[in-house]
């Protein structure tokens, strides 16, 4: 199609042609000067106008004696018209010149515009890099997770169906030690004033605790990972043997906890502060030794079974895998041993915090404790020369290393086990 596009002044001399087709749209001659300003003025053939659009103000009029279709075409805007305008009425052959190759192209910038569909804008996070890519990804995880909500939901409610004695043992199990661990602990601050009757109920709450759980599961005879001996636990999944590690962890603990509530119930006339918090802090560490040493025969187990079908490749690598675990085993009783004999040292040879101090010492301090703020109870005196009662110091030193007072540091190390707390670390290999 060859279309040929003029403007409507008398002084324009160019022409804007298109070949498309043989077919040739041309402006009607008589028809110049209808509209103003950049209205142009199209002679169309009626086979060529179908499938052609025109977004812009037009007008078609059909004429059936040339068999042509005249489409008249205005502006795109006031500014546009504003320009033809002065355009006309400049003498100054330069700007003319200038300015008419403008609106030629003005003119066939709105006819292409018109002629094709508008192109979608360009999107925002094409070239914003690295971080727009990570927002994405977010927004796809997000609406993934959206998506697949209620499958989830519905899984996990499978799940929590399927292993409900389970589940509500361990819950059972986690909140009897944060209970125990937390009553043992106030106790112990109480010094003599704790409760005895306190105490002994800890230690029922935790033996009832103990059997009820070995009762229901009386089958898999669990207490014998108590000895380090292997359970009947039937199939020996990784499932099976972690429940039965975590089991035997939670039961470790409980049972050290119990000689601390029976440490507790000794009279204080027979175990001072210090000797209390030394056999406090020897049970822990002897409690964290079997804590660590209980899973091994059934992780060996555990690592050594294979299916028949596997045949010696699948022994041998039982065997090799059994090996290594039970040498990251002795790296770790090894580290763990240098800490237990320090504590056992502690233990027989005692620690005592500064020096006894003088009854001049207690009268330049106020013969008042800063700590309990009573009067002093076998006071001792720090290097810095601040003076408090033993019991509160110790008390004191059980979590912190400097002085309460001038935060000099006395001790190289905190022996945190002599408050009777007990470690939430679950062992499981």
């Amino acid at each position: 199609m060859k279309l040929r596009v003029q403007n409507d002044r008398p002084d324009s001399k160019r022409a804007l042609k298109l070949r498309e087709s043989p077919a040739v749209m041309q402006p009607n001659p008589s028809e110049r000067g209808v509209l103003a300003g950049n209205g142009l003025s199209l002679n169309l053939q009626p086979e060529l106008l179908t499938g052609t659009p025109f977004t812009a103000t037009a007008a078609a009029a059909s004429n059936a004696d040339s068999s042509e279709v005249r489409v008249s075409m205005t502006g795109a805007s006031g500014d546009s018209n504003g320009g033809a305008s002065s355009r006309r009425s400049r003498v100054n052959s330069h700007t003319h010149s200038h300015a008419h190759p403008h609106s030629h192209g003005h003119s066939r910038g709105q006819l292409h515009s018109n002629s094709e569909p508008e192109l979608d804008p360009p999107d925002p996070d094409g070239d914003s890099g690295e971080p727009s890519a990570s927002l994405t990804e977010l927004r796809c995880l997000f609406r993934w997770i959206q998506k697949s909500l209620p499958f989830l939901v519905i899984l996990c409610a499978k799940l929590v169906i399927q292993h409900v004695l389970g589940l509500a043992v361990g819950v059972g199990l986690l909140t009897t030690f944060l209970y125990v661990n937390k009553n043992i602990q106030t106790q112990v601050f109480l010094q003599d004033r704790h409760s005895k009757l306190r105490c002994i109920w800890l230690l029922v709450f935790l033996i009832s605790s103990t059997l009820l759980l070995y009762y229901t599961f009386l089958s898999e005879t669990l207490y014998f990972s108590l000895i380090f001996l292997s359970p009947t636990i039937e199939p020996l999944g990784f499932w099976e043997i972690l429940w039965a590690v975590g089991i035997t962890n939670f039961i470790i603990k409980f049972l050290f906890m119990g000689i601390k509530c029976l440490i507790l119930l000794v009279p204080s006339a027979l175990v001072t502060y210090r000797t209390q918090g030394r056999w406090l802090m020897l049970t822990e560490e002897l409690g964290q030794v079997h804590q660590a040493t209980a899973p091994v025969p059934l992780w060996f187990r555990y690592l050594v079974s294979y299916q028949e079908s596997d045949g010696v490749s699948g022994l041998t690598t039982g065997v090799l895998l059994a090996l290594f675990y039970l040498i990251l085993k002795l790296l770790g009783l090894y580290n763990q041993r240098t800490s237990l004999l320090k504590t056992v040292r502690i233990f027989l040879a005692g620690e005592h915090t500064g020096s006894a101090a003088t009854r001049a010492q207690c009268s330049e301090a106020g013969d008042v404790c800063p700590i309990c703020q009573g009067e002093y109870r076998d006071p001792r005196v720090l290097i810095c020369q601040h003076v408090f009662c033993d019991k509160c110091i110790a008390l004191w030193f059980n979590r912190e290393k400097s002085c309460p007072l001038c935060r000099t540091v006395i001790t190289d190390k905190v022996y945190k086990w002599r408050d009777g707390a007990t470690s939430p670390h679950l062992q499981i290999y």
